[in-house]
């Protein structure tokens, strides 16, 4: 008689969901008040996804936050809030146009409002006593994320020390902290960007229409092309076009630009990514062009 022994091997985004199920599922284990940094954008939505199956049927056993900077794209903001309603799921607003008035962060009129959600950001955290912070950042997105453990310690200033990492050696993360500190937690770390396409073509999660093909009225900038909005005028000699165009990351209007691109479906969006040799940091996020070690500054002083 012959014994059939049968290989169940798991594809390699179910090997990812199931890494990430695991993280999520640890912290809400371990933590004593988690929360889940929610933006709106592609990865942040994906990230929430996999929340949902961690914890499904119940709900989400901790809130969600967003650092609204004021110049968020309106695609975005009605997705994020269709992903709340579905969910049942509360959700704090961190807004730092409130900072400012409140004097959190000071505006000299020449910082970016990405970088102003960085004040915005710890005093949210240390307000609502949030002791692990889940973020939606990928280590092969920029260069200090790629530094980055899945559990990611921050000091009582909400400091990134990259030489004070902690090892986690077979998948085991230590989460102990003292008063005052707090963990970033990294669900994605691993997932790249075309494994989170390839998730949301599988799952056929709801995301913001902008990062499909559309014709939008766009400048030239330093290389980039920006949406033309009440934060991004034309100067000099820039003038307007009507491009198609899409995005591949979202965040703050003056800062994030678009690609030209017609791909208007998840599988165009596939092929499109899997020849890109530009990651969508570095191709479409102009606070990460200041200077080589922009993003590794921005995550020293408290930012993700």
């Amino acid at each position: 008689m012959t014994t059939t022994h049968v290989d169940y091997q798991l594809s390699q985004l179910d090997q990812l969901e199931a890494e990430s199920i695991h993280i999520f599922r640890e912290v809400a284990a371990e933590f004593e008040k988690p929360v889940l940094m929610f933006s709106g954008g592609k990865d942040s939505i994906v990230m929430l996804r996999l929340a949902e199956k961690a914890f499904f049927p119940a709900k989400l056993p901790f809130p969600l936050l967003q650092v609204d900077t004021g110049l968020d794209f309106d695609e975005v903001l009605a997705t994020r809030d269709s992903w709340v309603k579905r969910l049942g799921a509360r959700i704090h607003i961190a807004s730092v146009e409130d900072a400012i008035a409140n004097g959190i962060v000071i505006d000299d009129g020449k910082t970016s409002r990405n970088r102003h959600q960085i004040g915005t950001l710890l005093n949210a955290i240390e307000e609502n006593g949030f002791t692990a912070a889940f973020g939606g950042g990928r280590r092969d997105e920029e260069k200090a994320r790629a530094k980055e453990r899945v559990y990611s310690h921050r000091d009582e200033f909400g400091q990134w020390d990259p030489k004070m990492q902690r090892p986690e050696l077979w998948s085991l993360y230590n989460g102990r902290i003292h008063a005052g500190e707090h963990m970033r937690i990294f669900p994605l770390s691993n997932w790249t960007e075309l494994d989170i396409w390839h998730y949301i073509d599988r799952e056929k999660i709801e995301i913001p229409s902008i990062y499909f093909a559309h014709e939008r009225e766009v400048i030239l900038r330093d290389g980039m092309w920006l949406s033309l909005s009440d934060a991004v005028q034309p100067k000099g000699n820039e003038s307007v076009e009507t491009k198609m165009v899409r995005f591949r990351t979202v965040g703050d209007k003056s800062q994030t630009g678009c690609v030209e691109s017609t791909a208007s479906t998840t599988a165009e969006i596939i092929d499109e990514i899997a020849i890109a040799r530009v990651t969508e940091r570095g191709a479409t996020r102009g606070d990460d062009r200041f200077s080589e070690a922009a993003m590794e500054d921005r995550k020293k002083e408290g930012y993700f």
